[in-house]
């Protein structure tokens, strides 16, 4: 093999590599997204319940929130995870409440079980 077949076999390589890493990556933001997307048709399916507990949903890319006037619930979908938080608006400095509850979970399932949790937390 010549220095120029070496050459040219490693870069072939790095790129099938490359494409490799980059088509697993989309994969994982895709499913990340549609698993956002299903927690929100989830939530959107019962407006009156979110009317009545003064919620309005929101989604961005990834991100799953429900805001009321003293807290704000949300879940973020990264890699498989689903980080869902609560924060009190109420004791908040800045416009930006920090999480006051934190918590990993791996499904839809499980977002929407916290979710509700620290709806009750909040709504007791």
């Amino acid at each position: 093999m010549s220095f120029r077949q070496a050459f040219d076999a490693e870069r072939l390589k790095r790129d099938a590599e490359r494409r490799a890493r980059e088509d697993a990556e989309r994969a994982r933001q895709e499913a990340d997204e549609a698993r956002s997307v299903a927690l929100y048709e989830i939530l959107a399916a019962d407006p009156a319940f979110l009317a009545e507990k003064k919620l309005t949903l929101d989604r961005s890319r990834y991100t799953v929130m429900l805001e009321h006037p003293d807290f704000r619930l949300r879940a973020y979908f990264e890699d498989g995870q689903v980080n869902v938080t609560a924060a009190d608006k109420r004791s908040a400095t800045t416009i930006t409440a920090a999480p006051t509850k934190q918590e990993y979970v791996d499904t839809v399932e499980q977002a929407l079980d916290v979710l509700a949790r620290y709806l009750a937390d909040e709504t007791i």
